[in-house]
């Protein structure tokens, strides 16, 4: 990945890293988690609604992999672009532009009747959500007054919640309802938008007044061998952690149904609690990797939850419930404490790694979910969860980063 030095001041890159220095700035800090909790609620729905659009359109299995891969795709491929172009030349209002491409996805997911259509729309919401990622995890940080832990978690857990109400937002507008309901929440993405337009405003704001000289790194110096050999074990790690979140993100409703024979909106429900397990796990992590060290709570949180989903695919409907709530907590609270981390290790380059992250977060579920959809299509939907609960396995990796709270010292 090539970097951008020669056209931009070091005051632009100053602004664009350096912490707020009045201490957290939480109206602003909220104003993003809020908005990433509407921009993932809508990004939500659309797992939400695989049931109905698989019967609507005759979809496989692997069809609804595939609109999940398009999505994730778009969503992951040009975060980090964005993130190392932003790193140098900050453009505050990409955050309402970028979600006005998500409020054009969303229409036309409520009017798509063609499967390329229902991948169009997918991959716009898609789009949206890669322009607001790396920016608004750089506003967060702007804003934490050097609580960066606390400002990803509260970023994240935003996210989470938007996650964790989507299905039931989908089951109470849309399931039942038909696909045209899906355009009601076109009005969540415009309340995104005028969110946003503020915070892009206290963002430039941010940029003017901040002092002309470079920012102060935020970590220590490492040698490039070993930073780069860190990142590939962060990198690892974030793959075992999602590729295991997409199968319950994008499968668990189909699981629950073709295992324990319950209803739509009892699998939704189930999946609800989940997602709240996930949102509750992210706003703790950060705050407990700024007080005990992000690689304990990266080296519990991946390797700590194995046990549990080992246990999952033979468990019962309650069981499955509480496994899964349980596993929820556990491994959410590492993506906080991961980007942070890469951060840590990269200074200079909060966009970039933010890019990096959440594009590999989104890249490595749609793949792992389309290839779990061929899995289910080929082996049944139970062999997915069979193959997935050995990946949580690989947390063990996190031995091998560096201890950053020594170095710093």
């Amino acid at each position: 990945m090539t970097t951008i030095t020669n056209s931009t001041t070091p005051a632009a890159t100053a602004a664009a890293t350096a912490p707020a220095k009045q201490g957290a700035v939480m109206q602003i800090l909220f104003s993003v988690a809020f908005v990433h909790l509407l921009n993932d609620c809508v990004q939500a729905v659309l797992p939400s609604i695989y049931p109905l659009l698989k019967a609507q359109f005759a979809l496989s299995f692997t069809q609804v992999g595939l609109i999940t891969l398009t999505f994730q795709c778009t969503a992951s491929l040009l975060q980090p672009w964005i993130g190392l172009y932003t790193d140098k030349r900050p453009i505050p209002f990409l955050l309402p532009a970028g979600m006005c491409v998500t409020l054009a996805g969303v229409a036309l997911l409520a009017s798509a009747h063609s499967f390329p259509m229902l991948l169009l729309a997918a991959g716009m919401i898609g789009v949206g959500s890669s322009t607001f990622h790396p920016e608004a995890s750089r506003v967060a940080r702007l804003a934490s007054g050097g609580r960066f832990g606390f400002a990803q978690s509260l970023f994240q857990v935003g996210g989470n919640v938007g996650s964790a109400l989507g299905p039931l937002l989908a089951a109470a507008i849309i399931v039942g309802r038909g696909q045209g309901k899906i355009a009601w929440f076109m009005l969540l993405v415009m309340l995104a938008v005028v969110v946003l337009v503020s915070v892009s405003r206290w963002y430039g704001s941010h940029l003017a007044n901040a002092p002309r000289k470079a920012a102060a790194h935020a970590g220590p110096a490492l040698p490039r061998k070993q930073v780069i050999g860190a990142l590939a074990v962060l990198s690892a790690l974030v793959f075992s952690k999602y590729i295991y979140m997409a199968s319950l993100s994008s499968y668990y409703t189909f699981y629950l149904i073709e295992r324990f024979h319950v209803s739509v909106e009892s699998a939704q429900m189930y999946l609800f609690l989940f997602l709240a397990a996930v949102a509750a796990g992210t706003f703790a992590g950060g705050p407990i990797g700024d007080r005990i060290g992000r690689r304990r709570v990266i080296w519990v949180s991946i390797l700590g939850a194995a046990p549990f989903t080992l246990a999952l695919p033979y468990a019962s409907l309650f069981w499955t419930g509480v496994l899964s709530v349980v596993i929820g907590l556990v491994m959410s609270s590492a993506f906080s404490a991961i980007v942070v981390f890469a951060q840590e290790l990269v200074p200079g380059k909060v966009g970039m790694i933010a890019g990096i992250f959440f594009g590999l977060m989104f890249g490595v579920s749609g793949i792992g979910a389309a290839a779990m959809g061929h899995i289910a299509d080929v082996a049944g939907i139970e062999q997915v969860y069979r193959i997935a609960s050995f990946l949580p396995l690989l947390g063990i990796l996190a031995a091998l980063l560096p201890k950053m709270e020594q170095l710093k010292r």
